[in-house]
């Protein structure tokens, strides 16, 4: 029981990281050429405007469920 509980958080975990690491990319690095001085980017095919201080709330969510995936795997394997 406590097994299979340890490996549906991992699962969970992994799962939101990859979501994480997903978000980070699409709002963030895939425009990081095209920021200004005032930290926006315009995209004109989809008329959004994505923002530099994305890092600091997409990339620290990212990074804190990869190293509870990586404990979670820890402790799956002791």
């Amino acid at each position: 029981m406590e097994a299979a509980l340890r490996k549906l958080i991992f699962l969970a975990s992994l799962g939101l990281s990859v979501i994480f690491w997903f978000a980070c990319y699409f709002f963030y690095f895939k425009w990081l050429d095209c920021f200004n001085e005032m930290g926006r980017c315009f995209d004109s095919d989809t008329g959004v405007v994505y923002l530099e201080q994305s890092k600091l709330f997409w990339v620290p969510l990212a990074v804190l469920t990869s190293c509870f995936s990586f404990y979670q795997l820890w402790r799956l394997t002791r």
